[in-house]
């Protein structure tokens, strides 16, 4: 090949490059856009975080009890504490396997004892929020 020949085939390889540097290069920036435009979800308000929920008769056999004690915003030691059960080996248990494994002769006793604890750690919470602050008594000096 003479060298006008190879100039003219490096020149098209060049442009060929530069057209498909170009072609994706505006391909990733629709991309890129594309990806900006959705943006992580709005943070919960402070009304949707307080909103818990507080009736214990939603408390169905089905539920664990790691998914009650964060529904009902409860320690889950709490709760295993009153079932008097382990929580290593139990927390992927449902609360009839629960009652099925360690309380066989009384059925829904699990349910019972868990609900009941629900109720007396809600009341703990609400009087201890409830509670005013104290506020030292001061004399003003005013005669």
């Amino acid at each position: 090949m003479t060298p006008s020949r190879w100039r003219a085939l490096i020149l098209v390889m060049i442009i060929l490059g530069g057209l498909i540097a170009g072609f994706f290069g505006l391909r990733t920036l629709r991309a890129f856009r594309g990806f900006r435009e959705h943006r992580p979800p709005a943070p919960p308000s402070a009304v949707d975080a307080e909103q818990i929920e507080t009736d214990v008769e939603l408390i169905r056999e089905w539920m664990t009890v790691p998914f009650i004690a964060k529904m009902y915003h409860v320690r889950p030691h709490v709760l295993f504490e009153a079932l008097d059960i382990a929580e290593r080996g139990n927390r992927e248990k449902s609360l009839q396997q629960l009652n099925d494994e360690y309380y066989p002769e009384s059925g829904g006793i699990v349910l019972e004892k868990v609900k009941a604890a629900v109720r007396l750690e809600q009341a703990q919470q609400i009087q201890e929020n409830i509670e005013p602050p104290v506020v030292p008594v001061t004399p003003t000096g005013i005669p």
